[in-house]
């Protein structure tokens, strides 16, 4: 069976507010433009997730709702042990996923680890080491279930940037 991952960085946030931590930061205009683009590159290239675990920083759980709006809706579930997750911890959260093709939205630099960690071969595109803000690989496994994916083992069939799209 294959298996799609989708994994997004969330969009860019804002850091002008000093009474909010930086769980509740949300997302700029930057950050709200960006979000519906990648879900919209989604759509057309039929890159579509059948459920989503996110993150649940404001900022993550903002990103979800503007991306899934160019999308068939999906459950979604936001997870607080995504928040500033290192690679094991999202790849534990990953395992209990249940659909073919998932979306998973969280935070760097254990996202962009989760990224090179999981392929067989690294991404050749100049930015995927920095894995900016929204960007958003999609990788497939060769795995009966989500619990059988490990490290080393994806095959990376796309990466963009927002810049690319607008």
């Amino acid at each position: 069976m294959t298996l799609r991952l989708i994994l997004t960085r969330h969009a860019k946030s804002d850091w002008d507010n000093p009474l909010e931590t930086d769980h509740q930061r949300r997302l700029n205009p930057r950050g709200t433009r960006a979000a519906p683009l990648i879900g919209r590159w989604m759509a057309d290239k039929g890159y579509l997730p059948q459920d989503a675990l996110v993150s649940d920083a404001t900022r993550t759980r903002e990103t979800f709702a503007l991306l899934s709006t160019q999308l068939p809706q999906m459950p979604v579930r936001f997870e607080p042990a995504l928040y500033h997750a290192c690679p094991d911890v999202m790849l534990r959260a990953l395992r209990t996923a249940k659909a073919p093709t998932v979306l998973m939205i969280g935070h760097n630099p254990g996202i962009a680890a989760l990224a090179a960690m999981l392929l067989r071969q690294r991404v050749t595109h100049p930015a995927f080491n920095q894995y900016p803000t929204c960007a958003t690989l999609v990788a497939e496994f060769d795995a009966e279930n989500w619990a059988a994916v490990d490290y080393d083992t994806g095959t990376a069939l796309d990466f963009v940037v927002p810049r690319e799209l607008e």
